[in-house]
């Protein structure tokens, strides 16, 4: 009897394991590129149409893989959330995207890299009806590299920055953004009429991409791959001085490590964040978490001290 139970239950976990499995589609394809998506939907069908979550992994525009955060996949599919980890174009594999790279290179691999996430958004969208995707609901997010992608792809003018042809609906807008560890370019990109709600997570001492308005990499100002970049605590501060929905995780003297926190063991935090959105709640927060290396903040941040 105890066998038969066991055989159950294991075949039960194996269905759920299964029914959990991502879709694999290709979104975009040309003569030199084939840009894969793996879609987590919901096990449990509903009539109402499901929310969506759009994801780009980090690995500096030259690695990394989709498949990296299939655990957040599941988890938010099982909390009735469709997440697509979307393949972008790794313009930067065999390039130096540090402080020796070229500044225009630098720029051109996040351009196309958030062209990239314009057409998977864009193929979701008109594939909405064939997996229950609420297209009113769509968030974007992503780690280091993708963070980067999904703040640029949330506030540059599409119209303008797009490589591929413009096929988003008019006056589209992301729902929320989730970065790990992002920057955007040019902070006064994020306007009071382009803001969107915000769920980031930082460590205070990162030297690969600025916690606060700094340089890409730490780089010299001679060095030929200079770029500034406002990271999360800058664009936090901005919100506030818009009046928007933010909401910041700080790892006090955390480095680049604390990335994939909020995909990880922070998937909790995006799951109310989402919630929270989606029934119109307003909020701001800083939530401050003590290294516990005990690195010192080197002074910058009086709240890590």
């Amino acid at each position: 009897m105890k066998k038969i139970i066991f055989l159950l239950f294991t075949l039960l976990t194996l269905i759920n394991i299964q029914a959990q499995e991502a879709k694999t589609m290709t979104y975009f394809q040309n003569d030199t590129i084939k840009l894969d998506l793996d879609l987590y939907l919901p096990q449990k069908k509903s009539n109402e149409k499901t929310p969506l979550i759009i994801f780009a992994f980090g690995g500096g525009f030259s690695g990394g893989e989709r498949t990296s955060e299939k655990d957040f996949g599941i988890f938010m599919a099982k909390n009735g959330y469709a997440v697509a980890s979307i393949s972008y174009s790794l313009y930067m594999k065999g390039k130096d995207f540090g402080c020796k790279g070229t500044l225009t290179e630098k720029i051109k691999a996040i351009q196309i890299g958030v062209s990239d996430m314009w057409q998977a958004t864009s193929y979701l969208i008109e594939n909405a009806n064939k997996y229950n995707i609420d297209t009113s609901k769509i968030f974007i997010s992503g780690i280091s590299a993708g963070a980067e992608i999904g703040f640029h792809a949330s506030f540059w003018d599409y119209k303008l920055m797009n490589l591929y042809k413009n096929n988003l609906p008019e006056n589209f807008k992301y729902n929320g953004f989730i970065g790990g560890s992002g920057a955007i370019q040019d902070i006064n990109l994020i306007t009071k009429e382009k803001t969107i709600p915000m769920l980031l997570a930082h460590g205070s001492n990162d030297d690969t991409v600025p916690y606060s308005a700094g340089s890409h990499r730490s780089c010299p100002t001679n060095a030929s791959g200079w770029l500034i970049l406002f990271g999360s605590y800058a664009v936090y501060n901005h919100m506030n001085d818009l009046h928007k929905d933010i909401e910041l995780i700080t790892f006090c003297g955390g480095g680049h490590e604390f990335s994939g926190y909020l995909f990880h063991q922070g998937q909790q935090y995006v799951l109310d964040f989402v919630n929270d959105v989606l029934k119109g709640k307003k909020f701001e927060s800083h939530i401050i978490i003590p290294s516990k290396n005990k690195v010192p903040s080197s002074g910058k941040y009086l709240f890590c001290e």
